[in-house]
């Protein structure tokens, strides 16, 4: 974990240079395990945790908010995969955790069991304001279900974030094709900073970060592995979101199907 917050300290530098006013890290940041009961071992609260309280010091001495997947400990001896907002004076302001769980079994890939370790979180998080505009949290595999989106977007949300891991075979098969179909349908932005390379002998994650404005078009794109720490950086126009919602109307028929 002090290595991740290295580079994580890394990323906040280039955040400032660039003129940003909010910083949005990976899913699992503090640490990716190879195994449950190393997650376990691993996991502190973010009272005990040195890469959370790290990232509350750089927040606060920066001024930048940020936005950071980490693991916290679940009462039931599993963990939580959370995603919390720390503001521009270093408080937790927001918290969310992971709604869907990953369980998968990939022919000649890996075989995740994210329900092994992880408790499943049981809300979604209403939207709330920042300095770029109302932003609603979901992490990685919420992705592959809309009504999250779709329940944000129905709270006025702006930005919808999707920190992720993924695995390189469904990253190459649905990443992009996911993320904008939830910035089309949901007339949001999307930010989605994702992990990239190997981790372990047992994980690689899929890496290509990516910014995609509420018509659909990618405008800030990463690759999938980096010599260093890399960001990128877009503007939120909420002219061009308010113009394309009110262009593109898209009037539910609530009457007919229920309301998300």
């Amino acid at each position: 974990m002090t290595s991740n917050l290295a580079q994580c300290q890394i990323l906040v530098r280039k955040a400032v240079a660039s003129g940003a006013k909010a910083l949005f890290l990976p899913e699992a940041s503090d640490y990716i395990a190879s195994s449950p009961a190393e997650s376990i071992s691993l996991v502190r609260s973010v009272q005990d945790s040195a890469f959370v309280q790290g990232l509350q010091r750089e927040a606060r001495q920066a001024s930048l908010h940020i936005n950071v997947g980490i693991h916290e400990p679940a009462p039931n001896g599993k963990v939580k995969n959370t995603l919390i907002w720390i503001d521009d004076q270093g408080m937790i302001t927001q918290r969310y955790q992971k709604i869907h769980l990953f369980d998968v079994e990939i022919k000649d890939g890996p075989v995740l069991k994210e329900s092994a370790s992880v408790e499943k979180g049981m809300e979604i998080l209403p939207p709330f304001d920042t300095p770029l505009g109302r932003v609603g949290l979901s992490i990685c595999f919420d992705l592959r279900f809309p009504e999250i989106s779709l329940a944000l977007k129905r709270q006025n949300a702006q930005i919808i974030t999707y920190p992720s891991a993924f695995t390189v075979p469904t990253g190459q098969a649905h990443w992009e094709t996911l993320l904008r179909a939830r910035a089309i349908e949901t007339q949001t932005y999307v930010v989605a900073a994702a992990q990239a390379g190997p981790h372990n002998e047992k994980r690689r994650s899929y890496g290509h970060s990516m910014i995609v404005n509420p018509w659909g078009e990618i405008v800030a794109k990463l690759g999938d592995e980096y010599r260093e720490p890399a960001i990128a950086t877009a503007e939120i126009d909420l002219n061009l979101l308010e113009k394309v919602r009110r262009e593109m109307p898209l009037l539910r028929r609530t009457d007919i199907y229920p309301e998300v």
